[in-house]
């Protein structure tokens, strides 16, 4: 493993799902978080300084794990250069989101069109980040 690469590359799936999540919950679909039940916190409570750098924070850390992972089994996932990262994304997506998120209507009081929209963002960001890490341990 290289260091510097790990940590150019988590850089960048950093950046993109961070400019990702404000583009699509910030702004395109932002609507999904009207649909009752309203379970969000006052707007101005989430947008704290402290819960910005939280969630800067932990989307770092996300992306540290993302690509340590893909380091670690990158020979055991099929493909080459991109496909093989987009196998990555689809396999992550499977283990973590959609597992975590699937199950939230059972025991949560929450929009299920907010749930569905989470899934689908997830698998599409998962397959974006898979698809830069596949591009960047591309064979040469």
């Amino acid at each position: 493993m290289k260091t510097k690469k790990i940590i150019i590359s988590s850089l960048i799936i950093w950046i993109v799902s961070t400019v990702f999540g404000i583009l699509t919950c910030g702004w395109l679909f932002n609507w999904v978080y009207t649909l009752p039940p309203i379970i969000w916190k006052n707007p101005a409570v989430m947008m704290s300084p402290a819960n910005i750098i939280g969630s800067l924070f932990v989307g770092l850390i996300t992306a540290i794990i993302f690509v340590s992972i893909y380091t670690l089994i990158y020979n055991g996932i099929p493909g080459q250069g991109v496909k093989r990262g987009m196998n990555y994304g689809l396999i992550w997506w499977l283990i973590s989101a959609f597992t975590g998120l699937v199950s939230l209507p059972f025991y949560m009081t929450i929009a299920t069109t907010v749930v569905v929209y989470w899934i689908i963002q997830a698998l599409v960001l998962n397959l974006i980040n898979g698809a830069i890490i596949g591009a960047i341990y591309r064979e040469k």
